[in-house]
């Protein structure tokens, strides 16, 4: 008489993918992965990969490093069918690469546009359209998509940048309804001023680069007084990237995780004051509030459309 002996398989472990993982935010959530004991694909341009290396962070049997840019369909498309292939799908999405472009809305060209959304809205859109049918099929996942407290109130000279993280917010709500009957959870992170210099990374377009240092431009003002504003409360602020990436982890091992994760204490503030107050009166509000804002609008009387070159 024979006796069957059955074997268990051993469990899978999760694989999470995270973009934009060489700096700030995402340089802080790759540590808390590689501490963790989820299987983990790392990525970024590849102009970035030997930021990896300076960081002491290398491939393992459970850490792979990719570049990807996720606005280049081909690679995007390789590292999700990479996983698939080798490590059964990715459970966990987190959508954390970014750019952000300083504009008015006056000093925007179509090309700008396109270049601000493609990096910040249709890329991870794209991801997430590449992972969802592996999740599906198991009835189980997660998508974290990295917003911002721009996501939820737009700041004067970051007209694109607030357009596209408005655009990531809207479509990360419908896909929360979409997904959930499948068991895919779907969190928005929305970070406020985090303690970092990555403001000086901040990207100016051709018209906006010559406004800043025109005296004679209309928009001179905004440019001067919102960038220091901004550069100096990101210094002032206590908030650390390894905070806010504490708090994307918790959310992510979270039985029912929020579709809204205000991450700093800012971004709790501005959600408080955007719930509570009339919306006239929010808007008021921080208008009279803006940096230098009796300066502004004052340089030039020139009214005249300014002209991409």
């Amino acid at each position: 008489m024979s006796v069957a002996i059955h074997v268990n398989a051993p469990e899978r472990k999760p694989v999470v993918l995270l973009t934009g993982a060489s700096t700030g935010l995402g340089l802080a959530l790759a540590g808390r992965l590689l501490a963790s004991s989820y299987r983990v694909i790392l990525t970024a341009r590849q102009s970035s990969l030997p930021r990896f290396q300076i960081e002491g962070i290398t491939e393992s049997d459970r850490v792979r490093i990719r570049a990807l840019d996720v606005t280049q369909a081909a690679q995007r498309e390789s590292v999700v069918s990479e996983a698939l292939a080798d490590w059964g799908g990715v459970d966990v999405l987190i959508n954390n690469a970014g750019v952000a472009y300083r504009a008015v809305c006056e000093h925007t060209t179509d090309l700008d546009r396109q270049e601000q959304l493609n990096v910040n809205y249709r890329g991870p859109m794209d991801l997430i359209r590449l992972v969802l049918p592996a999740m599906r099929q198991r009835r189980s996942g997660r998508i974290l998509n990295v917003s911002s407290v721009s996501g939820m109130m737009a700041m004067p000279t970051m007209a694109l940048y607030s357009a596209s993280k408005f655009a990531l917010e809207g479509a990360t709500e419908a896909l929360w309804y979409e997904v959930k009957p499948f068991g895919i959870k779907v969190t928005l992170v929305q970070p406020g001023f985090i303690h970092s210099d990555s403001f000086k990374n901040t990207r100016y377009t051709q018209l906006s680069s010559r406004a800043f240092s025109d005296d004679s431009n209309p928009y001179q003002a905004h440019y001067r007084n919102m960038s220091g504003f901004i550069a100096k409360w990101m210094q002032r602020t206590r908030v650390t990237p390894e905070q806010v990436a504490d708090r994307i982890m918790a959310a992510l091992r979270s039985d029912r995780p929020p579709l809204r994760l205000a991450a700093t204490y800012d971004a709790h503030l501005f959600a408080w004051l955007r719930r509570l107050m009339p919306r006239s009166l929010y808007h008021e509000f921080l208008y009279r509030r803006l940096p230098g804002i009796g300066e502004w609008g004052k340089s030039s009387t020139n009214g005249s459309p300014t002209k991409g070159g």
